[in-house]
């Protein structure tokens, strides 16, 4: 009995090892994915501060450049930033495209929409989603938002 008990020595330190890298995957799984989601609630409260911004009834009305800026310092000041290179956001859509020149008038019904997409860089799991999506999000992750308002 005694011979079998020390050979049980080393067992629970083999044990830790082989658990521990899936235990880190998925820790670190949790935590890219909550940054992800965070991100796109951020990039969807960006797109309705550029159109509510947009859409206040105020002569002239602002344009396609103002638009621009309220999201881009939005996102800015709320994204949690990548530490890959080259994500951020891509585009800022408007329809109409440039709502100063459109003269249209206050209470009009018309409306506007304001497309952000944003690419997320990911932090640890860039092989991994490259593998398992086949190279799909090799650039990144596109994050989209999209917001309709009407004119007051």
């Amino acid at each position: 009995m005694r011979r079998r008990l020390s050979s049980q020595k080393g067992a629970s330190m083999v044990e830790f090892a082989l658990v521990l890298p899936i235990l880190l995957l998925i820790l670190l799984g949790m935590i890219e994915f909550g940054i992800i989601l965070y991100n796109q609630q951020v990039i969807t409260n960006a797109s309705r501060e550029g159109c509510r911004a947009g859409i206040v009834s105020q002569n002239p009305r602002v344009g396609y450049a103002e638009i621009q800026k309220v999201v881009t310092d939005y996102c800015a000041a709320h994204v949690l930033v990548s530490l890959g290179a080259g994500g951020g956001i891509q585009s800022i859509v408007t329809t109409p495209a440039d709502p100063a020149g459109a003269n249209l008038p206050f209470g009009g019904g018309n409306a506007l929409t304001v497309r952000v997409t944003y690419l997320y860089q990911f932090l640890a799991f860039h092989s991994i989603a490259n593998m398992f999506f086949g190279g799909t999000y090799v650039d990144g992750l596109p994050l989209h938002a999209e917001t309709v308002m009407r004119y007051e």
